[in-house]
């Protein structure tokens, strides 16, 4: 199977099961692919201008790219991939951003490897397209980036949600064991001697309630 194919098998991965520290990341990777690929174009034109060191800083720019690329496009241990459909969309449907991608490295390698094998009559056209192609990729690649921090930031509001949801499920449970404890209280006081130690850990558990219910006070305070 194809890799894209098989990325294109995967099913969508539930924003809970990513980090933030991975959406941190991708959204770094993202940004790094703005900087890097213009950074491509601008060392290549220094390069075909024989500029000292300008070519091989090209080339670091267009690993860096590269990688960048791969780390977001494919899904692996440490990333998730197109794990949305928005992401999807974003390379693989009409927009094409990722064949634009792999458009722009094939284009920066063959202009770089005619700058390296001094083809001059190959180079002048060759950089044309490049620089061309800058406008629009950078147009896809801020559009992603946005859609990355759009991604983070609804992760963060329904890990917020699902937080608050959950603290609200052990509030009411602590209440109930309140309520519990306070019965068994009052049956145990009618117990007279017999119910004592009963009564001793009913006033524990109501105790012990009480702290659940101030730290999740003070929890739902600061996530508010």
């Amino acid at each position: 199977m194809s890799t894209l194919a098989s990325i294109q098998s995967v099913p969508s991965a539930a924003r809970g099961a990513i980090s933030g520290d991975t959406f941190a990341k991708m959204i770094n990777l993202s940004g790094r692919r703005r900087f890097t690929s213009q950074r491509v174009v601008l060392y290549t034109v220094l390069a075909a201008q024989n500029v000292p060191d300008a070519l091989a800083t090209a080339r670091e720019a267009l690993g860096l790219f590269r990688a960048a690329h791969s780390a977001l496009f494919e899904q692996s241990a440490d990333m998730p991939g197109l794990f949305s459909p928005g992401l999807r969309e974003a390379y693989l449907g009409p927009a094409r951003g990722h064949q634009r991608m792999l458009d722009f490295m094939a284009l920066a390698d063959r202009t770089l490897h005619a700058i390296e094998s001094g083809w001059q009559r190959q180079v002048p056209g060759l950089l044309e397209q490049l620089v061309d192609s800058t406008t629009p990729l950078l147009a896809t690649l801020n559009a992603m980036t946005a859609l990355y921090e759009q991604e983070a930031r609804e992760h963060a509001q329904a890990m917020e949600n699902k937080l608050h949801s959950a603290m609200g499920e052990i509030r009411t449970i602590s209440k109930q064991a309140q309520v519990v404890a306070m019965n068994a209280r009052i049956v145990a006081a009618r117990a007279g001697d017999v119910g004592r130690e009963f009564a001793v850990v009913a006033t524990e558990l109501i105790s012990i309630t009480t702290n659940i219910d101030t730290v999740l006070q003070g929890a739902m305070d600061k996530a508010a």
